[in-house]
């Protein structure tokens, strides 16, 4: 038989939405796809089943999910549902019976199970090759290195527990084997991602497994601190992110003076006033958190901390919101995001007393921005005349786009390079900051 006569492989076209943990899930399921025989297609009109790995953390999320299922169904009319909001599959079926099945979130085999059902595999091992490091949705030089599922706190905002249960961490040798691979593949960024990255490994009592590609008869303890050693140990850029301010994570300083892993910290304060933590139910030592925070500066000057904060919390008063100002004018956090308190099916949140007017968490929200902006804009300043290491994510006619070592992608800031030569993305270049603006920086290429 010859090429021309081969039956064309089935088409899948996906639709991953929410956090970039739910990105690693849908990069499983396509990669286990691809092995398949199974081709992507970037339009569901041209697909013979659509996937739709959906996000339930919020309303607006699950309405957006709905949204995006409602869209396939429309243009192709086979569907598969998978993520966090296939947790609820009624209130998905209640919208749009008309999906052919639908799965909770890591439910890799079941997603493929339906996908067969809908379009049998047309499997050519001479035609399927899948990369060692398996399929990514991501840019080349960059990717998302899941270190573990679930989460065992039991935040009152929070459903994330009941639709992904409890912390269950990967084995290290599991996590830097995959690492070695995707470094090998070429990619210059590793992005450690998990509900709860410094609760690592306490499920597993941070049992030790062997790593092969290390020092010979070497093991590495399913512990925060060792995992992110061993992992700075590959050459490539390794960003922390989803990290619990716990005291031992003080311990991270030395690895980031040591330049094993990026001066930077995502670390999801939530708030600051001790009262709305305790409703929240979550870490409210304000006191020690900014002691913590002025000796981790300390140690690493260049240090970059990431959060994220919610304002409008049921109860919050003028005086709590305040507090929350107070801590981030003090702390001087460097990128911060906002959302305004939105009511979750089944999260405890939602029984307390005090809602807070909508039109109060809006001029809450507009406050809070304007105040970060302006923090924003002075640390950057700071970075006028210095030379930093930027990676490359997008080529320009002048130059590119790329980022510092205190910016993640997507979600924090840019810098506008100039240069004589042509860039390529994923590069490493040397840039001489020549101006700052609230959020992104703008240079001039000197070193490659």
């Amino acid at each position: 038989m010859s090429l021309s006569e081969l039956k064309p492989p089935p088409r899948v076209s996906f639709v991953s939405l929410g956090c970039p943990k739910a990105l690693v899930d849908s990069e499983r399921i396509v990669t286990r796809l691809r092995a398949e025989g199974y081709e992507l297609t970037k339009t569901h009109a041209g697909a013979d089943v659509v996937i739709v790995n959906t996000c339930g953390f919020l309303d607006s999320a699950k309405a957006e999910s709905l949204s995006a299922i409602g869209a396939a169904l429309a243009e192709n009319g086979k569907v598969v549902v998978t993520g966090c909001m296939g947790a609820e599959p009624d209130q998905i079926r209640a919208v749009h019976p008309g999906v052919l099945a639908i799965t909770g979130p890591q439910q890799y085999e079941s997603v493929v199970a339906a996908v067969h059902e809908a379009v049998p595999p047309a499997h050519d091992p001479f035609l399927d090759l899948v990369p060692d490091q398996g399929v990514k949705l991501t840019p080349r030089h960059y990717a998302y290195l899941k270190i573990s599922e679930g989460c065992s706190n039991r935040c009152t905002f929070c459903i994330i527990p009941r639709l992904r249960g409890d912390l269950v961490s990967r084995p290290a040798g599991e996590v830097m084997r995959e690492a070695e691979r995707l470094v090998k593949a070429g990619v210059k960024e590793l992005l450690v991602i998990s509900q709860d990255t410094s609760a690592y490994g306490v499920d597993l009592k941070y049992a030790p497994s062997p790593w092969p590609g290390g020092a010979a008869g070497r093991e590495v303890a399913a512990r925060f601190i060792d995992l992110a050693g061993a992992l700075g140990e590959l050459g490539a850029w390794v960003r922390l992110h989803y990290v619990y301010p716990y005291p031992h994570v003080d311990g991270i300083m030395r690895l980031m003076a040591d330049g094993k892993v990026l001066p930077y910290l995502d670390i999801p304060f939530q708030h600051a006033s001790p009262t709305v933590l305790k409703r929240m139910r979550r870490p409210a030592a304000q006191d020690k958190t900014l002691a913590r925070i002025k000796a981790w500066r300390e140690a690493v000057p260049d240090l970059t901390l990431r959060s994220t904060f919610i304002v409008g919390f049921p109860g919050e008063t003028e005086a709590e919101f305040a507090e929350l100002l107070a801590f981030l004018e003090e702390a001087e956090i460097d990128r911060a995001g906002c959302f305004k308190f939105e009511p979750v099916g089944g999260a405890e949140a939602n029984g307390l007393a005090d809602p807070v007017p909508e039109a109060v968490k809006a001029e809450r929200y507009d406050r809070f921005m304007r105040a970060q902006q302006k923090i924003s804009a002075r640390r950057l300043k700071r970075k006028v005349g210095t030379r930093q290491q930027v990676i490359i994510d997008k080529v320009t006619a002048g130059g590119g786009v790329g980022r510092t070592k205190g910016d993640a992608p997507e979600i924090d800031g840019s810098v506008g390079v100039s240069a004589r030569r042509a860039l390529r993305v994923g590069e490493i270049v040397t840039v001489k900051i020549d101006g700052a603006g609230p959020y992104d920086l703008a240079g001039t290429a000197v070193g490659f």
